[in-house]
């Protein structure tokens, strides 16, 4: 959801910050709680302000358009992003979130598509609503719901709920190109990664032979049979919010989404469950939490089954063999996704490390999942540099 300058959503403390911000002098001068950080004030847009005052004054029950509070969200990635709050003359305050376009993401996705399909979701009420714009950033709706944690994902009936949730999603009539997205972002991203990496680098991710294996997981992967949708493309559980009453889900967070092979969009959510942003050590994947065959097996029934039709036996298999096999294109494109961000980024987070337990897994994995059909040659197999 939350972004900050540069990087993919990782959400690594996706939670409010105990800081409150209360108007002053024409500033935010943010206020501390407990465990707060060094004062400092909050500079929004005055496009933004004004956005934020005309809205206040055209709902009535706010008490003062001007007595705005800001509290900045943690954890941003690629935008800053904050929630504005004010009090009413009822019992629940009004609340706004206000997002700032970070620079330079033009690296990792087009920002006017991304903007673009967060206009659709909003139209068609699969998101946050959208509030208004500004030149370097949006006003959402405020959605009451919480965001999942990374044991959510494991939990039955929430993943049965996000099965079907994402077989919604995938068959959105979205506007734009309906063509796979996959190849063409894993070579781009592949060619920034190269163009930023020192020679040793790129030695010891092997980022020379990667074109070669992009265009083995082309050739093997792809099929007129395989099913395309619109793919949301980073279901991890920080996108991925409930409402516990409804028990309804949303998804967010659109930055990465297009129409793509829909098997990939699962096997890129399953491989989110080695993950847990909330440790000390949020870059550490445990690919033992990866999920088992049965459990594969429940969330793609439920997934093609959501729409009213039972599918066969067969069909199911065919989806769950699919599945597995593009992971190993996930774990390529997030691994580059490491590599790039370390470069560009300076959040305090490992994204090497990251990016070699990606590879690592690649490599490890694709003999498994592809067999003599996917043989890598032997300058690359005998390299002398083992990642992971």
């Amino acid at each position: 959801m939350i972004r900050a300058s540069l990087i993919k959503n990782f959400n690594l403390f996706k939670k409010f910050s105990p800081s409150f911000v209360f108007k002053f002098g024409g500033s935010f001068v943010m206020g501390a709680a407990d465990n707060a950080t060094d004062n400092k004030v909050v500079h929004l847009p005055g496009e933004a302000k004004r956005i934020l005052q005309s809205l206040a004054s055209s709902w009535g029950d706010v008490i003062d358009s001007d007595a705005l509070q800001v509290m900045p969200l943690k954890g941003a990635m690629t935008n800053q992003v904050y929630q504005i709050k004010w009090p009413t003359n009822r019992e629940h305050s009004r609340k706004v979130l206000v997002r700032i376009y970070g620079d330079g993401v033009e690296i990792f996705f087009d920002r006017n598509n991304e903007i673009q399909t967060f206009e659709f979701m909003s139209k068609h009420g699969q998101g946050p609503r959208l509030l208004g714009r500004f030149s370097n950033g949006r006003i959402e709706e405020f959605i009451h719901a919480r965001t999942l944690s990374a044991s959510d994902l494991r939990d039955p009936d929430i993943s049965a709920l996000i099965a079907t949730k994402m077989k919604e999603f995938h068959d959105l009539d979205m506007p734009g190109r309906k063509n796979v997205f996959l190849w063409d972002r894993l070579r781009n991203w592949l060619s920034a990664a190269k163009s930023m990496s020192s020679p040793e680098e790129a030695d010891a991710f092997r980022l020379d032979a990667l074109e070669q294996e992009i265009c083995i997981l082309e050739k093997n992967l792809s099929g007129d049979d395989h099913l395309i949708g619109f793919c949301h493309n980073d279901l991890q559980y920080g996108n991925i919010m409930i409402d516990e009453e409804t028990r309804s889900i949303t998804i967010i967070d659109y930055e990465y989404a297009s129409y793509n092979l829909i098997a990939y969009d699962i096997a890129n959510h399953f491989c989110e469950m080695a993950a847990n942003y909330h440790t000390e050590t949020p870059h550490i994947l445990d690919f033992s939490k990866y999920p088992g065959l049965e459990e594969r097996q429940r969330f793609v029934q439920i997934y093609l089954s959501s729409s009213g039709d039972q599918p066969s036996d067969l069909e199911m298999e065919e989806l769950v063999q699919d599945i597995e096999k593009y992971t190993l294109a996930s774990h390529l494109l997030w691994g580059l996704w490491g590599i790039i961000s370390e470069h560009v980024n300076e959040i305090d987070f490992d994204y090497m490390e990251y990016a070699r337990q990606r590879f690592g897994q690649y490599w490890s994995r694709k003999p498994v999942l592809l067999g003599s059909s996917g043989a890598t040659p032997a300058a690359v197999a005998d390299g002398k540099t083992t990642i992971g």
